[in-house]
């Protein structure tokens, strides 16, 4: 089966048609077209025994003139007295043909004399030789005479309308397609993030329209808890990033000591755990989709390992400029790349743009997660003891900003075994 759901529908609506007309045609020509050639072919074999009987019974001038005469005014049927010469050789037979095999079994049963039989080709005429005594009869009939040619008209009909009828039925079945193509495309785009399509009104039939207005009261809902939340975030904020201001000026005041270093120390860490839960809470879900560049992005990278002595390589295959939300995506390569910078000496970086999807592959030679931790390490303040994830200054929240960034982009990020030896990282999003 197609996995579009306008060619589904297509095959449901020609699928039916095509099998009542297939049901038809075979009853029409089992019963009706083999019925009534059988009537006509039946009435030509025995208007053919008769002029038979006549020649027979009857006697006659030497040209049969009579006979002649009253098979062509009488019979329709123009007939020629032919010397005892053999009769031609069968021809081949038809692969379908029901007059042939009509015809053929007619003459045997009410005739039993032997006969040749021509009704290959297109031709108007069927010729018939049949072997009598001393002479054979050469009878020339009109096709229509023994076989019932209208079928054909009927056939043409029925194909004909139903043609007319699937070319008014498809217009109208696309257009009811058209509003779960619109509420799908519209369900995608919020799904990575993007704004929904300006055009994009319930439209349809009910269960279409009441699926679409639900869609938009989802959204809606959605936007709102997402507001509603950075809004409570911003407060939080500005009320925790108060009181540690007020700490820090406490500590100031109070003078150098032992005791004011480890606060102080504890102050920033509290202010930096502060700030990455805030950022993962955020989610940057409030900008915009934009143009991100891949090949500039690269070159802050390279600046970025020489300052930090790591050894990178980078490659890209395809566009460089992917429609993302650009901050979102910096910071989530960001956190990637620079978990590698932190761990390993060098990093391989491949970006592949083809197809409407963008994968990046982030290699390092470092020490790696173990397989069975892999996943854990997306979990939010998660830092793992003895893997490549421990960090003094670190709040465990890099790879779960990193991951919910990819997945409001509709994509996800993986880890894997590098083959430099250390861990592989691979985003993948539609772009």
């Amino acid at each position: 089966m197609p996995k579009r759901l306008y060619a589904r529908s297509l095959i449901i609506v020609i699928a039916p048609m095509i099998l009542l007309q297939s049901v038809i045609a075979f009853m029409f020509m089992e019963r009706h077209w083999q019925t009534v050639t059988l009537r006509l072919s039946q009435a030509v074999t025995r208007d053919i025994a008769a002029i038979i009987d006549m020649i027979e019974t009857y006697p006659h001038d030497a040209g049969y003139s009579d006979v002649i005469r009253i098979a062509q005014d009488r019979l329709s049927l123009k007939i020629d007295i032919m010397p005892p010469d053999p009769l031609p050789p069968p021809g081949p037979k038809p692969f379908f043909s029901i007059l042939d095999q009509i015809l053929s079994s007619e003459i045997t049963r009410q005739i039993n004399k032997p006969f040749w039989l021509d009704t290959v080709g297109n031709s108007n005429i069927v010729e018939i030789r049949i072997q009598l005594d001393d002479k054979v009869l050469r009878v020339f009939a009109r096709r229509s005479q023994a076989y019932a040619s209208n079928t054909h008209i009927f056939l043409l009909w029925m194909v004909g309308t139903s043609l007319v009828l699937l070319m008014i039925a498809v217009p109208f079945l696309r257009n009811q397609i058209r509003p779960i193509m619109k509420l799908a495309e519209a369900a995608e785009s919020f799904g990575k993030g993007r704004p929904m399509p300006r055009d994009f009104k319930p439209r349809g039939a009910e269960e279409v329209r009441r699926a679409g207005i639900a869609f938009i009261q989802m959204r809606e809902r959605i936007e709102r808890q997402i507001e509603q939340r950075t809004a409570m975030l911003t407060g939080v904020s500005h009320d925790l990033r108060t009181i540690l201001t007020r700490f820090k000026l406490q500590l100031a005041l109070a003078g150098p000591s032992a005791d004011s270093k480890a606060l102080n120390q504890d102050v920033d860490d509290m202010q930096s755990m502060l700030e990455g839960y805030l950022a993962f809470a955020r989610g940057e879900t409030t900008e915009d989709p934009g143009s991100f560049d891949l090949r500039a992005f690269f070159e802050k990278l390279a600046e970025e390992a020489k300052l930090r002595d790591r050894g990178i390589k980078t490659a890209l295959t395809g566009r460089p400029e992917v429609h993302v939300r650009p901050n979102a995506f910096s910071r989530l390569l960001s956190n990637i790349v620079g978990n590698a910078f932190r761990y390993a000496s060098r990093v391989e970086v491949n970006a592949v743009h083809m197809r409407g999807w963008l994968t990046i592959t982030v290699d390092d030679d470092g020490p790696g997660i173990p397989l069975e931790k892999r996943e854990e390490v997306f979990k939010p303040f998660v830092r793992l003891d003895e893997a490549r994830n421990l960090d003094a200054s670190g709040t465990g929240l890099g790879l779960a900003i990193a991951r919910d960034i990819a997945r409001s982009h509709g994509g996800d990020i993986l880890l894997e075994d590098s083959p430099l030896g250390g861990l592989r990282a691979v985003v993948k999003v539609p772009a």
